[in-house]
């Protein structure tokens, strides 16, 4: 058994969660009408309601023991102080520093003289693109930008630029291309004029082979399109660290945006890689997406654990993940500009916590995260709730929404949000069998068929949720909601004592993809692998 399943703060978690496990959320509410009050909490514009979930004072009580025990407000300061927390790679985990308004040191060195001086840069870029002075070759101003990249290169720049699009320009649209399949770049290029088209290649070593794949891709459909080699400088900028490549694309090392090796992939879209965004908004509004950011940055820094909105969140999700066995994380938007939210945190939590041994290397005996899924409301209630409501699976669920729409049919927002509240009542309440029989009594159900439908209408309920309003998403919303997530992440890992800023796992698949696509190039048949991959290799050769 590991120290920290042994640990007085777990045991006596677990102790409690066998007391909790018969008590039913609706009877809790019965038996506290403040019970609101007492667990949710507010930061600015954003509400955070956990009261849905399988807690009581006691628990939150255990759980700050819990997260004092393992020196959590310790890692937070080592953290923000620049130390190198990630420690597989010997790096700082700095994406605070890409919002923050005061030095912050790295080995000694201040980082936000440079920090500033790419955000100038990318104003200055942002400015000549919107305004139409930066032009293409046939001297048109660009209409349509192309992000080339994947993982942390495309999924946040993506969601945020969906998420945002009240306030993005009608005159540039921007796309992400980040699937190797071609048909991803094929799709996204059809119709689009290579004369008033911008890409941006977006990789840290610029060496990632789906992202050079569709770049060199993209470079030969300019080409072939009327542009010219020359023109490639005017039509391609890059966010790397890697000059000689970028300059051997072709990229003019003035349009190559720089970032730094304490930015993590999936925490970059405060960096030059949100260039789509600031592209998509202006530069007015990525900053105020970093301002939200770096104000929830201070609340997480400052605020007492017991009123800090990133701690409880990840707490209550301990709580659900290592002592009522919740394997599941649903994010349900219930605003379609955050559809792709999901996709975003399925990133942030499962690379982060994906580990199975701790920062020293020891196999861990408890569950670190859990699949992250979900769809907006209400599209999802007519797919998967049916599942959330009567079936056997543990999950937990966070369900997001705004007050305010920002859109030209404002009486859809009370329907939206009348199905919001109702889930998380109905996921918590449940029907027992003498609500459901005098409902069928009520329509007149005979008594036999009455007794047969009962235990299909049936719903157990106590069900848990928490909820996460907000006044409407703006870029300072936005950006303080995604650094929620991020913290709450950060939590969850130094309970569970794993390096949340590394991700060795998707290591493996490249290098035996490496070696299999030299393979596919072969005249004989594959036999150096096992059975099955040898037959699926020389199955598709066959085919070509």
């Amino acid at each position: 058994m590991s120290k920290l399943t042994q640990s007085t703060a777990w045991l006596a978690l677990a102790a409690h969660q066998q007391a909790m496990a018969g008590r039913q959320l609706h009877t809790l509410f019965a038996e506290n009408p403040q019970r609101f009050d007492k667990f949710s909490l507010q930061f600015k514009d954003i509400l955070l309601d956990y009261s849905k979930q399988p807690v009581d004072e006691t628990t939150i009580h255990l759980l700050l023991a819990l997260a004092r025990q393992q020196r959590l407000e310790e890692w937070m300061q080592r953290m923000a102080n620049g130390q190198k927390i990630n420690s597989t790679e010997n790096r700082a985990a700095l994406h605070m520093a890409l919002r923050a308004d005061s030095p912050v040191y790295v080995d000694g060195v201040d980082v936000m003289p440079e920090v500033k001086h790419v955000l100038q840069r990318m104003a200055r870029f942002v400015t000549a693109v919107r305004s139409g002075s930066h032009q293409g070759y046939s001297g048109l101003p660009i209409s349509d930008v192309i992000n080339i990249g994947i993982g942390g290169s495309d999924l946040g720049p993506a969601m945020a630029v969906e998420a945002l699009h009240p306030y993005c320009s009608p005159a540039l649209r921007i796309h992400f291309v980040s699937n190797v399949d071609g048909a991803h770049l094929a799709q996204t290029l059809q119709g689009l004029n290579p004369a008033t088209t911008l890409f941006i290649i977006a990789s840290k070593t610029f060496t990632t082979q789906e992202t050079l794949t569709n770049a060199q891709s993209a470079r030969a459909w300019f080409l072939a399109g009327g542009g010219s080699e020359r023109d490639i400088a005017r039509h391609f900028v890059a966010v790397s660290t890697n000059s000689d490549a970028v300059a051997r694309f072709g990229i003019a090392l003035d349009n190559m945006f720089e970032f730094w090796d304490w930015v993590g992939g999936r925490y970059s879209l405060w960096s030059a890689i949100g260039l789509p965004i600031a592209l998509a908004v202006g530069m007015e509004n990525f900053h105020a997406l970093l301002t939200g950011a770096r104000e929830m940055d201070h609340h997480f820094l400052s605020a007492p654990l017991e009123r800090n909105l990133p701690v409880l969140l990840g707490l209550v999700g301990i709580w659900q993940i290592n002592f009522h066995h919740a394997t599941s994380h649903a994010i349900l938007p219930y605003d379609q500009s955050l559809q792709r939210f999901p996709a975003y945190l399925q990133q942030l939590e499962m690379e982060s916590c994906g580990k199975r041994v701790t920062r020293n290397g020891e196999t861990v005996d408890y569950s670190t995260g859990v699949v992250v899924w979900g769809e907006p409301g209400t599209n999802g209630q007519h797919a998967f709730y049916q599942l959330l409501h009567q079936g056997t699976q543990t999950f937990t669920a966070d369900f997001l929404a705004p007050c305010l729409c920002q859109h030209t049919f404002p009486a859809h927002q009370p329907i939206l949000l009348a199905n919001f509240f109702a889930q998380t009542e109905a996921l918590m309440r449940g029907k027992n069998a003498q609500e459901v029989r005098s409902e069928l009594t009520a329509q007149g159900i005979p008594p036999e068929a009455l007794e047969s439908l009962l235990p299909h209408r049936i719903f157990p309920g106590n069900r848990a949720s928490t909820s996460i309003l907000f006044r409407k998403l703006d870029p300072a919303t936005l950006g303080a909601l995604i650094a929620l997530y991020e913290h709450k992440v950060f939590v969850q890992s130094v309970i569970w004592n794993i390096n949340p800023f590394d991700q060795w796992g998707v290591e493996l698949g490249k290098q035996l993809a490496g070696k299999i696509l030299a393979e596919l190039a072969l005249d004989q048949p594959v036999t150096s692998h096992d059975a099955s991959t040898n037959g699926l290799i020389n199955f598709f050769r066959m085919q070509q």
